[in-house]
């Protein structure tokens, strides 16, 4: 089970993560160090166990602990303190880890950035990517192009909508570079300029954004407390008969709503009848942080009901951002129209990430319960933090996902945002999520970084709040210039 970031890592723990060595045995060790240091077994800036205290839980010599703190430090994962003890980092520091288009404090070591809900990698990330390099060399006799997906993958994901109750053949799924490039390539293909096309309000943004920019009128449907306004939709659906609807049915962004098996078949019904296709993004589907059956996918509902459906997902929030892996899934009748889309934007995804994919999806269970335990931890502590430092706000705690979707007592998110940001925090406003305007009583708040920066970020905003209460500022489109992009 993760536990909160602490300031040194013991021997008994470094002996967990390094296993067995092999020769040599300093280059084992540094080598297993630097892994678990990549991919977060290890956090960033902790003291290392003293080489002594190393030897005797590892059994080792002296020299061959000695040696592997120094080839650590030489290749940036480590860095010695005068009197202090051996600590571990990343090379390049921070920095390396942020974007300008996603973290507006680039460079700022200090930065705890919630701008973006997403985690670090779980373990097993990079010893898949050594897999797929092992397996690499089979496929370069040929051209790498592969359009739809390696044929592997393919099974692999229609095996995993089978098994949900969405019977699916391993030619109905395309393979694409993350699941808003698959969005996008929906909207090309799916979408002409004045088409109306129906999406959640608060919504993903990019999404919102892939379909206005295909030439798309957006027709909101609201997500509330208590779920979608399933009414409104009905209407809309009826009165409009948009082209496309785009729905996160599964832990919602950024409100955690899980939309039941009964609201499913009541929206898909709608849906169908106004013969709208209907567009589903998955990407939080396996993030339920409950101990509950998962409703039947969303697509399902949809056949039942004699509708049509593209079914999307991503590896971005189940294992790595860095991985972009994303698939759609392509109801037969729209599989040419799709493809065609695709390849004017495209020509494939990278085998070398398909293959690290394939390997991460055939045992993905243990993976899978890591994250989810660690961010079940994370999303309680920042939960217990915000209710003892802004008892005022509120929010409700969700049952999987990414965030916390928090309504302030004042519509200041946007003037909060921009002080915490001042303060060293990035977090994301309401009206980010609201593509024609609103939500200015709102913030969300993910739980996707270790229990430290949470804590961290709660103080900020504890910090910022009582500046800005008060002023009565509903600064919608400063938020709008603030943040250029937000992933899920």
């Amino acid at each position: 089970m993760p536990t909160s970031v602490s300031r040194v890592v013991t021997a008994s723990r470094v002996a967990e993560v390094v296993g067995t060595l092999t020769r040599p045995a300093y280059a084992s060790l540094a080598d297993a160090l630097r892994l678990a240091i990549g991919d977060g077994r290890i956090p960033v800036d902790v003291r290392l166990p003293s080489e002594r205290e190393l030897c005797e839980r590892l059994g080792v010599s002296r020299t061959t602990a000695t040696r592997a703190y120094a080839l650590l430090t030489e290749q940036g994962y480590a860095a010695a303190r005068r009197g202090a003890g051996t600590f571990t980092r990343i090379p390049g520091g921070r920095a390396r880890t942020l974007d300008r288009a996603l973290t507006t404090r680039v460079g700022d070591d200090l930065a705890v950035d919630l701008n973006c809900a997403a985690s670090s990698a779980p373990p097993g990330l990079a010893a898949a990517y050594q897999a797929a390099v092992a397996d690499l060399p089979a496929y370069l006799s040929g051209h790498g192009y592969y359009p739809a997906g390696l044929p592997e993958l393919q099974r692999l994901l229609a095996e995993g909508y089978t098994q949900r109750g969405l019977p699916t053949a391993a030619g109905q799924m395309i393979v694409t570079p993350g699941a808003q490039t698959a969005t996008a390539i929906a909207a090309r293909a799916l979408v002409r300029p004045g088409d109306r096309v129906l999406v959640e309000v608060p919504g993903y943004p990019n999404a919102a954004a892939a379909f206005a920019g295909a030439g798309a009128r957006l027709s909101p449907v609201p997500v509330g407390p208590q779920g979608w306004d399933l009414d409104l939709l009905e209407s809309t659906a009826r009165r409009l008969r948009p082209k496309v609807a785009y729905l996160v049915p599964d832990f919602h962004n950024p409100t955690g709503q899980l939309m039941s098996e009964e609201q499913r078949a009541r929206a898909a019904r709608a849906l169908a009848d106004a013969r709208t296709v209907v567009v589903v993004d998955e990407s939080h589907q396996q993030l339920a942080l409950a101990d509950r059956q998962m409703p039947r996918p969303l697509a399902a509902h949809v056949a039942a009901a004699g509708g049509t459906a593209l079914t999307v997902g991503a590896a971005s929030k189940v294992l790595w951002g860095g991985l972009r892996m994303g698939w759609t899934r392509v109801d037969p009748d729209l599989a040419e129209a799709f493809t065609r889309a695709r390849l004017t934007l495209d020509l494939g995804t990278p085998v070398l990430e398909q293959l690290a994919l394939v390997h991460l999806l055939g045992d993905l269970a243990p993976t899978l319960a890591f994250h989810r335990e660690r961010l079940r931890e994370q999303r309680d502590a920042l939960a217990d933090a915000l209710r003892e430092q802004l008892p005022d706000w509120d929010f409700e705690l969700p049952q999987g996902g990414l965030a916390l979707w928090c309504r302030l007592p004042t519509p200041n998110a946007a003037a909060l945002t921009e002080e915490a940001e001042r303060r060293g925090l990035a977090v994301a406003a309401g009206p980010v999520f609201a593509p024609q305007g609103g939500l200015a009583a709102w913030v969300r708040v993910p739980y996707t970084r270790p229990v430290g920066e949470l804590r961290r970020a709660v103080e900020i905003l504890a910090e910022a709040w009582p500046i800005v209460r008060g002023e009565g500022l509903d600064a919608t489109s400063t938020a709008r210039r603030r943040v250029r992009s937000i992933v899920a």
